[in-house]
Formats: C-alpha cells, structure tokens, sequence
C-alpha cells in the first residue's frame, strides 16, 4: 500500500509517500481502505519528536482519525461486514491512518452516516470524541453556564463551541479578527479577538474554560474563572507551572476510544446540532506541505488528506 512515510524526526520533509506492507486483520479487528485521513496537531509534534514520541521506528506512519471502507474481517468480528463505510479514531499510542489501508479494532469504531462525506467524518473523528469528553464527561458543562473556549477556530474547539451551544451554556470564545465570522456561525454568542483584547480583562465568573491552547493562556486563564469553576485542559501549561488558585478544578479528559462517544456524535450531527468544520483538503503525497500549515497553528477548521 502507499502511505506518507515519517523517515525520521524533524522538518516537514520527513514525510514522504512510500510504500508500505499491508496490514491484516487480528481477531477483533477489520482492515479499512481509507479515504479520508484528519491531521491533528498532534501529528507534527509526534514528528518533531516532542510529546513522548522519541522512540519510532522509522519509517513510521502518522495519523489518528480516519473514514473509509471495511475491505477485511478478523476473527470474531460480527458487527460489520466488508463494504461498510466507516469512521473512527485509533486506540491511544497506536497511529497509522496516513496510508491506503489501516487494521483497528471493530469496537472503537462506527459506521459513517450516509450524509456525511469520507472527508467530514475524517475531520470530525477525534475532534468530537475530544470535545465530547471534555466538555460533557469531564466540565459536565450544564444549561445556563458560561463557558470560554480557548482558540476557538480550531477543530476541536470548533467542536466545542456547537456542542456547548447545543448543552444550552452560554459560550465565548478567542479567536483572530479574521475567525469571528466563523466562530459566531459555529455558535459564540462573543468572540474576544486574543491580538487586540485581554481576554482576563474582558471575561471573568466563567463557570468552565476549555483550553486546547496551553502555555500562557492557561495560565492566564485561572483569572477568569468563578470560585469553584472547571479548567479543562488539552493542551500544557508551560513546565512546571502550579495552579494559581485552590478554589477552582483542574481537570484533563480521558479521551478513550470508544465507539459510544462516535454514535454521540452522529446523533448530534443528525440533529443538527453539530456540523462538519470548514476542511482543507490535500492529497497523501503533500502531507508535508499540509503539515508544514498544521504547524503554523493560525487553523480555521481542519485539514484532510484525501488518501483514495
């Protein structure tokens, strides 16, 4: 099979298109031809050798959401059956969606709803199983409540923003000048431009923050929060950083796989309540470029690679 191959750490140009064995499927699990693979921020990290990630073997393959088509079974596996289109997010430490096949266990993934193209169930996967647990599972965010939402043109926060609107919170949001148009449409009832505007000068009695920014921003973010508040947080605080309140909770999701939190999603998406975000899509041979613009972090949505 072709994949985008990570022949070592560093730069973007560590990623090129090769050849790689197929997979098969173990008991439990199916092959998946793979159409549409997200890129998340994560993957530019894994291939700067930052996170954990420092022991690859190369070439290795990148890559953690994915849609596509079951081409194989294993042993065992009764609730798919070859041409089943379908969607999901690969166990934790485990990647390898930037490529024309990918074996994965049958009970953390789901079956794509008809409506939804192979790219928007790609770009949707782990952005909502995310949000989803961060902000249900973990904020267990509840009608009435303000919820800021850091970076909130992002995917993941994109997710947030529709689902915490849906919960009945009220939900602001930074973002660049250029992104208010979007965040508002995705359900901000206030976009705080991060370049012009302090945000602890311009919120305060949060109930819940949702950062998926990190370094200052969640330090900063404890400034805004009401006594007994939630902090919720994906991306790091800078090293070494100690909460500068007691009077508030800290708290990290557990994003586990599971194809509960994937059938949540498409029940809210056939509600209406959640909608895929804005996608920019590249072919699996310029995965490099589309990491190279993954990296420089000014995202509005989510980038694909179309991989069939």
């Amino acid at each position: 099979m072709k994949a985008a191959l990570l022949t070592g750490h560093g730069g973007a140009e560590m990623l090129r298109l090769g050849d790689a064995p197929d997979p098969v499927a173990r008991p439990g699990e199916v092959v998946v031809d793979v159409h549409a693979a997200s890129i998340n921020a994560a993957d530019y990290k894994v291939r700067l050798g930052s996170g954990g990630s420092s022991n690859l073997k190369f070439p290795y393959i990148l890559g953690r959401d994915f849609c596509g088509v079951v081409s194989a079974l294993g042993d065992g596996v009764t609730d798919f059956k070859i041409g089943d289109a379908v969607f999901g997010v690969t166990d934790q430490g485990i990647e390898g969606c930037y490529a024309e096949k990918l074996a994965i266990k049958a009970a953390i993934i789901a079956k794509k709803p008809d409506r939804l193209g192979h790219a928007e169930a790609a770009a949707m996967g782990l952005t909502s199983l995310t949000a989803l647990w961060a902000v249900e599972d973990t904020a267990k965010l509840k009608r009435g409540e303000t919820i800021l939402i850091q970076g909130g043109a992002g995917g993941v926060a994109g997710f947030a923003i529709q689902l915490s609107k849906h919960l009945g919170a009220t939900v602001l949001t930074t973002a660049s000048a250029r992104n208010h148009d979007y965040v508002r449409s995705l359900g901000a009832d206030r976009a705080i431009d991060y370049s012009a505007e302090d945000f602890t000068k311009a919120v305060s009695g949060c109930d819940v923050v949702f950062d998926t920014v990190g370094g200052e921003v969640q330090v900063r973010s404890y400034e805004v929060l009401k006594p007994g508040g939630r902090l919720v947080w994906i991306a790091a605080a800078p090293a070494g950083f100690q909460p500068s309140r007691k009077d508030v909770e800290v708290l990290r999701p557990n994003v586990a796989r599971d194809r509960a939190h994937l059938e949540r999603m498409v029940a809210l998406y056939g509600e209406g309540a959640v909608w895929p975000p804005n996608i920019v899509r590249y072919n699996l041979a310029d995965a490099a470029e589309a990491h190279r613009v993954s990296e420089g972090r000014h995202l509005q949505g989510k980038l694909v690679l179309m991989v069939r």
